[in-house]
C-alpha cells in the first residue's frame, strides 16, 4: 500500500498567510529598505518603535519556558531569550548607533498604538493559552523577517555595497536567524500533530492575527504613527 504523506501544519500556514505576506513584502517600507531608498527619519523610528517591540516579544520564550513540557524545549526557549537580550539587542543597539540613536533613546521610547496592540495581543494569549499558541504567536515575525530578507536579497543583492540598510537585510537573511526560524517551525509542527481541527484552526487565528499586525507596523513606523495627543 503507498503510503500518503501527511501536509505538515506550517504548510498551510504558508499557504493560507500569503495574501497578509505578499502585502508585508510588497509594502514601501520593505521595498524601500531593499532598495536603500527609506528614509533615514522613518528607519529611526522604525528602530526605536523595534526596540521597544523587542523587550515585549523577548518575554514570550520566558513563558516558553515555564509551559515548556521537557528540559530539552526549556533549555531551547531559554537559550533564545539569552541570545535575544545579550546579543541581538546589542546588535541592535550597535546598528542603532550608526543612525545616531543613543541607548538612553532606545531604552525611553513609548510603544505606539499599534505596538502596544501587538504585544499586548501575544503576551495574552501567551499567558492564558498553550504552548502552541504562544508559538504561534512568536512565529510570523521570525518566520517573515526570514523571508523578507531572503527576498530583498534576491531582489536587490547586487545594490547592498551601496546600500545604507544592507547590514539589516544581511542580518535577517542570515543562516544565524534562519536557524532559530526554522526551529519554530518545526516546535509548531510538532506541537500541532495530532489536534483536532478545532485547535489547529485557533493556532492559525493566532498565526493571522500576528502577520496582520506584522503589516500594520510596517505601515505604523512608514508614516510615523504615534498617540494623537
Amino acid at each position: 500500500m503507498e503510503t500518503v504523506k501527511t501536509k505538515k501544519f506550517t504548510e498551510r500556514l504558508f499557504t493560507n498567510v500569503q495574501p497578509i505576506w505578499e502585502k508585508n513584502h510588497n509594502h514601501p517600507f520593505v521595498q524601500e529598505i531593499g532598495k536603500g531608498t527609506l528614509d533615514e527619519e522613518k528607519f529611526i523610528y522604525y528602530m526605536k518603535q523595534d526596540y521597544a517591540y523587542l523587550i515585549d516579544y523577548s518575554k514570550l520564550f520566558a513563558v516558553g519556558v515555564l509551559k515548556a513540557r521537557d528540559l530539552h524545549t526549556m533549555g531551547k526557549f531559554a537559550q533564545i531569550l539569552h541570545e535575544t537580550l545579550h546579543f541581538e539587542m546589542e546588535l541592535h543597539r550597535q546598528f542603532a548607533a550608526e543612525f545616531g540613536i543613543s541607548r538612553e533613546e532606545l531604552e525611553a521610547t513609548k510603544p505606539t498604538p499599534v505596538n502596544l496592540a501587538y504585544t499586548r495581543y501575544m503576551l495574552n494569549v501567551a499567558q492564558n493559552g498553550s504552548l502552541a499558541e504562544v508559538v504561534a504567536c512568536l512565529l510570523p515575525c521570525a518566520w517573515d523577517y526570514w523571508e523578507i530578507g531572503k527576498l530583498l536579497r534576491k531582489q536587490y543583492g547586487d545594490q547592498l555595497a551601496t546600500n545604507p540598510y544592507a547590514k539589516w537585510i544581511e542580518t535577517y537573511d542570515s543562516e544565524t536567524f534562519g536557524e532559530g526560524a526554522k526551529w519554530l517551525i518545526q516546535l509548531m509542527d510538532e506541537l500541532a500533530d495530532g489536534k483536532p481541527e478545532r485547535e489547529l484552526a485557533i493556532l492559525e487565528e493566532h498565526f493571522q492575527m500576528t502577520s496582520k499586525y506584522e503589516y500594520l507596523f510596517w505601515d505604523m513606523n512608514y508614516h510615523k504613527q504615534d498617540w494623537p495627543i
